[in-house]
Parts: structure tokens; C-alpha cells; sequence
């Protein structure tokens, strides 16, 4: 008993962080916590049964850690959409990129995604074609080409 009220007490305490955190730390979704309760109703002591306040305070809590998920996973996904709405404003577009202490600029000519994070190729005016760059490093982007 002292294992699952261990778990219950965890899970209150990471409820208001994400739900990847969550998920990392206890190693399981929130079936695999429902379970848990149901397992500790089966296994309880008839004489020490549990409380109803305590039992719907850990459904509560695990229901908690399923919505901060699916929020964050949410958040997500608009975070990466953005991300590539910025990414094709620029196609077609002259931009900066440092290089040390020079700066490099070119046409962007193509964008890629790698892990979510986009990505752009870019021709320079002397014919050179530069790849992987992110576009948190672009310094500048030309407003006419």
C-alpha cells in the first residue's frame, strides 16, 4: 500500500508541470495509472478500506496529469506550426547569416525540417549552395529582392 500511496503523492506534486514530464517520471499513461488504483482497491485491507475523499482526490490528480498532457502536446503542435509559417515567409527571400566575422547572405531556395526545427538552404550570388541552417540564426531578412 505504502508503494501506490507513494505514487499518488508524486503524482500530485508534478500535476502542474507538463505532461511529458509527467509521463517521464512516473514511465506510464494515464491507463497505466488508472490501474494502479484499481489494483489498490482490490488489494486494500477490508478492515482499513480506503476513503472516498483520498480515492477521488488520486482520480482527480491522475486526471489532471491527462489534460496537462494532452495541453502540452497541443501547445506543441502550434509551436511547430508557427514555426513553420515563419519558415516559408521566408523562401524566396535574401537573407543574413553570420559566419564568424563575415556575414553570408543568399536566396533561400528550399526549407527542411529537421526534428521540428526548420531548416533552409540558401544560394549566395556567387553560386555557392549552403545547407542546415536554422532559422534562429538568420540576422536579417531583405524586406524587396
Amino acid at each position: 500500500m505504502a508503494e501506490v500511496d507513494a505514487i499518488g503523492a508524486a503524482s500530485g506534486a508534478t500535476s502542474a508541470s507538463t505532461g511529458q514530464t509527467a509521463t517521464d517520471a512516473f514511465g506510464m499513461g494515464f491507463e497505466d495509472l488508472l490501474r494502479i488504483v484499481l489494483t489498490q482497491l482490490t488489494y486494500q485491507d477490508p478492515l482499513k478500506p480506503m476513503e472516498n475523499f483520498e480515492f477521488v482526490s488520486q482520480l482527480a490528480q491522475f486526471s489532471q496529469i491527462q489534460q496537462t498532457q494532452t495541453m502540452s502536446e497541443r501547445i506543441l503542435g502550434i509551436l511547430q506550426a508557427q514555426g513553420a509559417n515563419q519558415a516559408t515567409s521566408v523562401l524566396g527571400r535574401t537573407v543574413d547569416v553570420p559566419a564568424g566575422q563575415a556575414t553570408i547572405s543568399g536566396l533561400v531556395e528550399s526549407i527542411s525540417f529537421q526534428t521540428g526545427e526548420p531548416r533552409l538552404t540558401i544560394k549566395t550570388s556567387d553560386g555557392r549552395t549552403i545547407s542546415n541552417i536554422a532559422l534562429s540564426s538568420v540576422s536579417r531578412i531583405a524586406l524587396e529582392d
